[in-house]
C-alpha cells in the first residue's frame, strides 16, 4: 500500500528545502549495514573501512530496524536550511529525556528482543544517560564517517536544492514533487508515494521539508512526528559523480585553451558548487579555485549565485559546450 501526505491550504506556503549533516551521518551509519546501498559508495566505503572499523556502531544500528521506525529524537527535520553539525546535535542533545525514552521504545520494539536487551532496558530505565550515549555515538560517527567529505557532500546537496528550486519557480510545486522521485505522485492535494507498508498524514498546516540526501539512496523517506515537521527525503541528482576523481573527465582540448587548473575547475563544475567544495574537490588552495573562478564567470562561462551565506558557482551554457568539448 502507498503512503499518503495530505496538504491544506497553509501547507503549500510551508514548504521548504533543507540540508542537514546530522541526517546524512545518520545514514552513512544505515548504509554501513545495508549492501543493497553500496552501489554509488564503492570509493568511499574502502576509504573509511579501517576508520569505521574504530567506531561502536551497535548503539545506533539497534535503533535502525530495515522496516520500522527509527527515534524522531536522534535525528529531526533541520532546524534551518544550511544548519551546521553543531547545531544540530546540540538540539539533539538538548533532548527531552521522557520524551526520547517513549519515542526509543517504539523504535526498540521494531527489533525481536531489543527492548529486554541489557542496554534497550539500561536506556528506557536512563533516558537520560541514553540521550548522552546516542549523542556522542552520533558525533564520533560524523567525525570519521561523513566530515572529511563534507565540503564535497554539501555542495552535492546544495546543488540539488538550487536546481529543485529553479524548478519550483518554473513549473510550482505540484510538478515540482513528482519530479523528485519516479514513485512520488501528486493529484492536487496529496502527496503518494509507492512504498511496502501504508502511512497516511494529514500534514495539519505545518508544511513539508524536502531533503535531497546522499546516503539515502535507493530510498526515499516520509516521517517525523508533532512536534516535527514533516519531512520528506529523496536521493540527490547527481550521486554517479559523486567519488569521481578530480580531473578524470577533463577534456584535452579545454586543458590547453584554459590551462590545467582553470579546466579542471570549469569541468567539475557539472552541478553548482562553491570555491571552497571545489578546492577540496580538485585538491587546489581556496585562493587559486577563487582566482580561476573570477576568470571563467568574467569571460562569460560561469554564474554566481547567493544561497544562504554560500556563493554557488554554475556554468552558463557556453561555459557548458566548452567543458562537454563540443
Amino acid at each position: 500500500m502507498p503512503s499518503l501526505l495530505r496538504f491544506g491550504e497553509d501547507d503549500f506556503l510551508r514548504c521548504r528545502f533543507a540540508v542537514s549533516p546530522l541526517w546524512e551521518t545518520q545514514e552513512a551509519v544505515r548504509t554501513l549495514k545495508r549492501p543493497d546501498r553500496h552501489g554509488y559508495h564503492v570509493p568511499w566505503l574502502r576509504r573509511i573501512r579501517a576508520a569505521a572499523a574504530g567506531l561502536d556502531l551497535a548503539p545506533l544500528w539497534l535503533l535502525m530496524p530495515r522496516r520500522g521506525h527509527s527515534p524522531d529524537w536522534l535525528g529531526p527535520p533541520p532546524i534551518g536550511p544550511a544548519a551546521t553539525f553543531e547545531e544540530e546535535i546540540a538540539a539533539v542533545r538538548a533532548s527531552d529525556p521522557e520524551a526520547a525514552r517513549e519515542d526509543t521504545a517504539r523504535a526498540l520494539a521494531c527489533t525481536p528482543g531489543a527492548s529486554e536487551s541489557p542496554r534497550g532496558r539500561a536506556w528506557l530505565a536512563d533516558p537520560a544517560r541514553m540521550v548522552r550515549e546516542l549523542a556522542d555515538a552520533l558525533e564520533a560517527a560524523w567525525r570519521v564517517l561523513v566530515e572529511p567529505d563534507w565540503l564535497r557532500l554539501r555542495a552535492l546537496l546544495e546543488a540539488d536544492v538550487a536546481f529543485h528550486s529553479r524548478r519550483l519557480a518554473e513549473v510550482g510545486l505540484g510538478r515540482l514533487l513528482p519530479e523528485l522521485d519516479a514513485r512520488l505522485s501528486w493529484d492536487g492535494r496529496t502527496l503518494t508515494l509507492a512504498l511496502h507498508g501504508e502511512y497516511a498524514r494529514d500534514l495539519g498546516g505545518r508544511g513539508l521539508v524536502l531533503m535531497p540526501s546522499v546516503f539515502s539512496w535507493p530510498d526515499v523517506i516520509t516521517g517525523f512526528e508533532p512536534p516535527w515537521q514533516p519531512a520528506l527525503v529523496y536521493p540527490a541528482r547527481g550521486l554517479a559523480g559523486l567519488w569521481a576523481e578530480p580531473g578524470a573527465r577533463v577534456p584535452e582540448a579545454l586543458v590547453r585553451l584554459l590551462g590545467r587548473n582553470r579546466a579542471a575547475v570549469l569541468a567539475a563544475l557539472d552541478e553548482p558548487a562553491t570555491t571552497s567544495a571545489l578546492a577540496h574537490r580538485l585538491r587546489l588552495a581556496p585562493s587559486s579555485v577563487s582566482a580561476h573562478l573570477t576568470v571563467l564567470r568574467d569571460a562569460g562561462l560561469l554564474t554566481a549565485r547567493r544561497y544562504g551565506h554560500q556563493v554557488l558557482y554554475e556554468r552558463t551554457p557556453l561555459g557548458m559546450t566548452l567543458a562537454s568539448g563540443g
